[in-house]
């Protein structure tokens, strides 16, 4: 099990991570609120803006302050691949 840092001390496992996505579409924004009624949200932003959000294998959705670009080289990702088609 490998333990990634989301930012401020926070740890989540790698291995559970499905999708890691930006917080600014209306679907991401209905996923959060789903998330949060049915007690699967974590907000470890530590009350920074939310410029992340990771969606894991377990159904838990969890917030993190970090943008993408800083998160997708912990999880092995190339962040050229984050820049939007044209």
């Amino acid at each position: 099990m490998e333990l990634v840092s989301i930012g401020f001390g926070a740890l989540v496992s790698a291995g559970r991570l499905v999708a890691l996505v930006a917080p600014d579409s209306a679907p991401v924004k209905r996923l959060m609120s789903e998330a949060r009624d049915r007690g699967m949200l974590i907000d470890a932003t530590f009350g920074r803006k939310t410029a992340a959000v990771l969606i894991m294998d377990s159904d838990h959705v969890v917030l993190s302050g970090l943008p993408l670009e800083k998160l997708a080289p912990r999880f092995g990702v190339d962040p050229t691949v984050l820049e939007e088609e044209a």
